[in-house]
């Protein structure tokens, strides 16, 4: 399993849309998760509001770069598009972060 960690940017006005429409994501992108073996999937809000960091455990980045090629994740990418930073195919804009440290 590896451990993967990223920042995203949320709109400071569209933060409490984007907490709603997490509580609880579609069954159907959960579903697309696990079978693409993402594990332990969170998501935090920073105190500044915009600032969002992701973490999730993978079985490989192979299966986690699989996930952007389905329809199910590129019509969540456009759903969540109007409240977030995006890349021109509606991606989130990521920061990917080096893992530094890790207890176990």
């Amino acid at each position: 399993m590896q451990r993967k960690a990223f920042i995203l940017q949320v709109y400071p006005d569209k933060v409490a849309e984007y907490v709603s429409r997490h509580n609880p994501i579609w069954p159907e992108l959960a579903t697309l998760l696990r079978e693409h073996g993402v594990s332990n999937y969170s998501i935090h809000l920073a105190d500044d509001n915009t600032t969002l960091f992701g973490y999730a455990e993978i079985e490989s980045e192979e299966r986690w770069a699989a996930i952007a090629t389905t329809e199910v994740c590129r019509r969540w990418w456009e759903s969540m598009a109007p409240l977030m930073r995006t890349n021109e195919d509606n991606s989130p804009e990521t920061r990917s972060l080096r893992e530094v440290f890790h207890l176990t």
